[in-house]
């Protein structure tokens, strides 16, 4: 089974492609809206904040607080859950020639990253949602 297209009609938040394009730039355009991903070690966010929430950068939803996100070592932000499970919609991606959960924004349908279980980290839940810098804007 492959991802919904983006932009398939059930989020709050609906733009056409030509709207989208004209809010972002074309690298956040590339990850959110066309399911990229950034180079690793290379976004703003990959370090451990202190305080704050991260929200979508293209619709402004909150989608994770500071308190969940932790140093995975593995070159973009990591969290082990979503500020509230309501904040992000999980979808299979079988892109790759591999089987993933993709995790996007459930307001607007953007793509953020994906999530990985059982990879050992010492966390509550196990999971790393990997998350793309480019994804996001910290508020204090």
């Amino acid at each position: 089974m492959s991802t919904k297209p983006i932009g398939s009609g059930h989020y709050a938040i609906q733009l056409d492609d030509a709207a989208w394009r004209e809010k972002l730039s074309p690298e956040e355009y590339q990850v959110l809206r066309q399911a990229g991903t950034e180079r690793p070690f290379s976004g703003e966010y990959e370090e451990v904040r202190p305080a704050g929430t991260y929200a979508c950068r293209a619709c402004g939803a909150v989608l994770f607080r500071a308190d969940e996100q932790f140093d995975a070592h593995c070159g973009w932000p990591a969290f082990w859950a979503p500020q509230d499970n309501d904040a992000v919609e999980l979808l299979e991606d079988a892109s790759l020639g591999m089987v993933r959960t993709e995790v996007r924004c459930a307001n607007c349908g953007s793509h953020l990253g994906h999530v990985f279980e059982g990879e050992g980290f010492a966390t509550p839940t196990d999971q790393r949602y990997c998350i793309n810098s480019l994804s996001l804007v910290h508020e204090d």
